[in-house]
């Protein structure tokens, strides 16, 4: 198993992407890239503790490769805007691979040229790669967050319309 850490925005909204897909057996929101320790929610919203709001995926990478996982990440954020997803601002939304391994450096640093070269997106690509130092789990009430509140207005308008891109673009990944 492997470990991938993620921001890019809301980390409700990576949480829900990534859980249902084969070779991922864990995903835990929470922050990293800070300065405090054991920031809670409310500092990391205060924009003052430099953290972001990320997901720690425990992967299988014979199942899902890092590439692949960068390659959905990128699918399902907007990594040109800085400090910015949707209407969520601040820089603890922002686009950022916080990297384990010299090798999730490369390939980190790949994805994003090939996105770069290719044109993919309109603008160019903030994203920052950095290694991870630190990994600071949310609070209980953020884990399993869709899962336990489909039905909440912000989970219906921003998260249920990505998870029906995944069942339509990436059908083959998803666990069955």
């Amino acid at each position: 198993m492997a470990l991938a850490t993620l921001g890019g925005g809301c980390f409700w909204c990576l949480e829900a992407v990534f859980q249902p897909l084969q070779g991922v057996s864990e995903v835990v929101s929470g922050y990293a890239g800070g300065s405090r320790s054991a920031p809670t929610y409310r500092d990391v919203c205060s924009g003052t503790t430099g953290h972001a709001e990320v997901v720690q995926i425990t992967f299988e990478p014979a199942t899902l490769p890092y590439r692949d996982l960068l390659d959905i990440f990128f699918a399902f954020h907007d990594p040109t805007t800085l400090d910015r997803q949707g209407a969520d601002v601040g820089s603890q939304y922002r686009s950022v691979i916080f990297t384990h391994s010299p090798e999730q450096v490369l390939i980190a640093g790949e994805v994003i040229e090939e996105l770069q070269r290719s044109r993919v997106f309109d603008d160019t690509i903030v994203t920052t790669v950095e290694p991870l130092t630190a990994f600071y789990p949310g609070e209980l009430y953020h884990q399993n967050y869709y899962q336990r509140n489909a039905s909440q207005p912000y989970c219906r308008a921003v998260i249920s319309p990505k998870l029906a891109k995944l069942r339509s673009a990436y059908r083959e990944r998803l666990k069955r």
